[in-house]
């Protein structure tokens, strides 16, 4: 009996054209392990976001280019996220 095929794996970044791109493996290899500590890297990186919004949310003289910019930043980690957490679901 032939094992069962893992399914593939959504990567954390983005193709050509932001196209997503799949990874066919057993879960182990050099190209999982880099996928890995790049998923590691966006949600720390999105944590350290969220605690400079908050700092800079709370800071009256926030300027709308300082928010603007920090949306900007908030948008990508958001996808950053939301492409992890679609990746681990699916496994």
């Amino acid at each position: 009996m032939s094992p069962v095929p893992r399914p593939a794996r959504l990567l954390p970044w983005a193709g050509a054209e932001g196209k997503p791109c799949y990874l066919l493996s057993d879960g182990d290899g050099p190209l999982s392990r880099m996928a890995d500590a790049v998923e590691r890297t966006q949600l720390s990186m999105a944590e350290d976001l969220l605690d400079h919004a908050a700092d800079l949310l709370a800071d009256p003289r926030a300027t709308p280019d300082q928010l603007r910019f920090l949306l900007a930043r908030m948008c990508e980690a958001l996808t950053d996220v939301h492409r992890v957490a679609r990746s681990r679901g699916g496994r």
